[in-house]
């Protein structure tokens, strides 16, 4: 009869501990979610100052570590065994930024933490290669020789002749801008691939608290407030990204890449950067 008893007990408490952590976990869970009131008092705050909101708004924020990322790291054999049939016949030129090899037609110019290769084959059509056409070349590219990366911008080239692809490297879920690697792929070839990485070790520290997308929304609206009375503007996408804002070009040097909220507007290819830690704006 006592047994009986005990267990009874045991089971209640049992049961009440969970009832408590359950509601730890949902106060925890709401705590860093963004409840429909504060995007709707964002949203009519944008509006009232020429601003729109044309995507949706990201709700969880979460504390984040950041990531430990080495000075720009490259195999140079590997490198030349990527961009040259016989990367034993080229010849190079070496200075204090670095060293450039060719082949007599094309070239490898690795300086100042920039890799860039520059394509001199004759096109393999005179026609400009469509948008499909050369994502494709440049993803077939990306799949063969560095996997981790994925697409990250699609642009127009400058020039008007041919298409620019970004790729980004991806961490657990997380794009790493300062890790890229960038085509311009034009007549149905690539005329030239930059790229600028380095090696991630992984995340580190403790998580630190990030503000929250309505926050980071304002201080875009601060920045923002004077041409927006101009032209209206658009907002047309949000998310977050690590940046490595300081590096080496010593691979043995480890900086921390950061997250950054990245906001895009309409018709404007240009990254809007704003520090999730500390709310400042990176470039504007």
């Amino acid at each position: 009869m006592e047994w009986e008893r005990a267990k009874n007990i045991i089971l209640i408490a049992f049961v009440v501990l969970n009832l408590g952590l359950a509601g730890l976990f949902f106060a925890e869970y709401r705590r860093y979610t963004l409840s429909p009131a504060r995007i709707n008092t964002v949203v009519t705050v944008l509006s009232a100052n020429n601003i729109n909101l044309d995507t949706s708004l990201p709700r969880r924020f979460e504390p984040m570590r950041h990531l430990d990322i080495s000075g720009f790291y490259y195999d140079l054999p590997a490198l030349l065994a990527i961009f040259f049939d016989e990367p034993e016949n080229l010849y190079h030129i070496e200075d204090d930024h670095g060293v450039i090899f060719s082949n007599g037609v094309s070239t490898l110019d690795i300086s100042n933490g920039f890799v860039t290769f520059e394509n001199g084959e004759p096109a393999y059509s005179p026609y400009e290669i469509s948008r499909d056409d050369a994502i494709l070349i440049a993803q077939n590219f990306i799949n063969l020789h560095f996997p981790n990366f994925v697409p990250d911008m699609i642009l127009d080239a400058y020039s008007g002749d041919g298409v620019q692809i970004i790729f980004r490297e991806q961490y657990r879920g997380q794009i790493i801008l300062s890790n890229y690697i960038e085509f311009l792929i034009s007549r149905r070839r690539v005329e030239w691939i930059e790229m600028q990485f380095g090696r991630v070790i992984g995340h580190s520290a403790e998580a630190r608290m990030i503000f929250a997308p309505d926050e980071i929304l304002l201080t875009f609206l601060q920045r923002m407030r004077h041409s927006a009375m101009e032209n209206p503007i658009f907002i047309s996408s949000i998310d977050m990204v690590y940046l490595l804002e300081y590096a080496s070009y010593s691979e043995g040097q480890v900086y921390p890449a950061v997250p950054f909220y990245r906001i895009f507007i309409r018709y404007n290819d240009f990254e809007f950067l704003i520090n999730a830690y500390t709310n400042v704006p990176g470039n504007f």
